[in-house]
């Protein structure tokens, strides 16, 4: 299967503004790249790299002045397949995990372990360990949030969505990774792109994903609250502690998001 993927960000600066962006393939896929995403700006503008501590591709410019348009069309090869499901994988000890997971297991900006851990427990104390319990943690949230965009809030935390029940795709994985957390089970929110491939219309309107994914039996597997069915087509960007560490821009200075699109979908290959 080859998918087209791609984004436009419009920003209208009021003066020259430095930022982050966080918008490249993940370098895990860097093979299944057939047409780049190379970032191009309009107007043109330096643009330099480099990979931050979670191993994430960045890209660093100066918008100018002005309306400055971000862009990139690229083209990727995936295997059709859904998301692997491994009923059998078995939760790791926390004393034998490895020390790569274990920042994955504390709280972060978005995910509040300390405040969430009683409410975990009670909720799941008595469900299978393993995979079973990270599925039935997916299984709660999903029913428990009620999607919408006139739900996104930029500074919502896990806690807060638990309690109003509303939100979009990033809530989900906050309040699945901080359960998991809670339950000693590593999670790492993810970000990328995830179209409609193999599900059933009506579409809603195309957007950046977000997932996660717990570490169980010595492997990191993808897990989805928001749509809670394994899917086809996910093109992972970015992996962190949650939404702070993979935004898709972090500005310096005030600016305007004029236009946002996003765009992925299924190359038929004659």
């Amino acid at each position: 299967m080859r998918i087209r993927i791609g984004y436009e960000l419009i920003y209208d600066c009021p003066q020259p503004t430095p930022m982050i962006l966080t918008l490249n393939v993940h370098y895990s896929r860097v093979p299944d790249i057939l047409i780049p995403d190379h970032l191009i700006s309009a107007p043109p503008v330096p643009i330099t790299a480099y990979r931050d501590s979670f191993g994430n591709w960045c890209s660093r410019i100066v918008a100018p002045g002005g309306v400055v348009r971000l862009s990139a069309d690229a083209l990727v090869r995936d295997t059709g397949l859904p998301d692997v499901v491994v009923p059998g994988a078995k939760q790791t000890p926390v004393e034998a995990l490895p020390d790569e997971t274990l920042l994955f297991l504390l709280g972060s900006r978005y995910c509040e372990t300390d405040r969430l851990s009683e409410t975990a427990w009670q909720l799941f104390g008595h469900s299978p360990t393993g995979w079973g319990r990270v599925q039935a943690i997916c299984n709660f949230v999903h029913h428990h949030i009620t999607f919408g965009y006139q739900h996104a809030r930029a500074t919502k935390t896990a806690m807060e969505v638990f309690h109003e029940r509303v939100g979009v795709c990033r809530d989900y994985a906050h309040l699945a990774v901080t359960f998991c957390r809670c339950m000693n089970i590593p999670a790492r929110y993810c970000t990328g792109y995830l179209g409609d491939i193999g599900v059933p219309p009506p579409y809603g309107p195309m957007d950046f994903a977000a997932w996660f994914e717990a570490y169980l039996d010595g492997h990191w597997y993808t897990f989805d609250a928001r749509n809670n069915i394994p899917r086809i087509g996910r093109v992972l960007i970015a992996r962190g502690r949650d939404a702070s560490d993979v935004a898709i821009s972090s500005t310096f200075g005030p600016n305007v998001l004029k236009s946002f699109k996003v765009w992925t979908d299924e190359v038929n290959v004659a």
